[in-house]
């Protein structure tokens, strides 16, 4: 086994005689044995998968980003963490604006999302958009935006592009440090 490799405990929460949960707990165990997960954290750059590796390629690729996100029980959708969490220096000293959807607005999404970013080294403007179910989709499902949601988007984009300049600036200058 590799030191760095994860010990994953699998906790089952029933003591009841006759229980289903032994036989799914078994199960589950079975599956989690054949995953090949990164085994080294991100933040060592040292990856092992083929996904990793395209998706390392494809972010460290760009300057800047917008985060579009939904927000689900008060917060980042699950697969959007993963995909950032996947990663580490590629997002480095970027800047990232965001597109929030929800019930709120996908206000405490987003809220989350900057205090990952900020981990990250990237910089968040602090002009967003928020989307609101109520008004912005017709009958929760037909994207409907309200005409001042385009000036909402403009303003971020413009944030994301002055600071993804001077982003990409600093990065350019560290790297002919580094030469």
């Amino acid at each position: 086994m590799n030191d760095q490799m994860l010990k994953v405990a699998i906790i089952l929460g029933s003591t009841r005689p006759g229980r289903n949960g032994e036989a799914v707990s078994r199960w589950i165990y079975e599956i989690a044995k054949k995953r090949s997960d990164e085994p080294i954290p991100p933040s060592m750059g040292q990856y092992s998968k083929e996904h990793t590796k395209t998706w390392s390629t494809k972010i460290d690729s760009f300057d800047a980003y917008v985060l579009v996100t939904a927000e689900y029980n008060h917060g980042i959708p699950g697969a959007l963490k993963n995909a950032i969490d996947f990663l580490f220096k590629e997002w480095n000293n970027k800047v990232a604006g965001f597109v929030g959807y929800g019930s709120a607005g996908g206000v405490r999404s987003v809220e989350q999302l900057r205090l990952v970013m900020a981990e990250l080294k990237v910089a968040t403007v602090r002009s967003q958009v928020q989307l609101s179910l109520f008004t912005d989709f017709e009958n929760f499902t037909k994207f409907k935006p309200a005409p001042f949601q385009e000036k909402s988007a403009n303003t971020m984009l413009d944030e994301v592009i002055d600071w993804g300049g001077a982003l990409k600036a600093l990065r350019t200058k560290k790297d002919l440090s580094r030469q």
